[in-house]
């Protein structure tokens, strides 16, 4: 499921990552990458703010429907 639908305080596990290889290496960056834990910490009108290792990231709705996890 894109991270837009995943549930709130759940750890979960990124399974699919659709973009092109620029901004996959930029999430990449961030620590957004295939098998890494997230957890969704809020969502909003398709944003969604997460938290990856020890930070947080904001996504807008054009990325959080392109990261798939489980």
């Amino acid at each position: 499921m894109p991270i837009v639908f995943a549930p709130i305080n759940t750890p979960l596990k990124i399974v699919r990552i659709i973009a092109d290889d620029k901004t996959k290496k930029h999430l990449e960056s961030l620590g957004l990458s295939i098998n890494n834990s997230i957890t969704v910490l809020s969502a909003s009108g398709g944003s969604v703010v997460c938290r990856v290792m020890d930070g947080k990231l904001a996504l807008d709705h054009n990325l959080s429907t392109k990261i798939f996890v489980a």
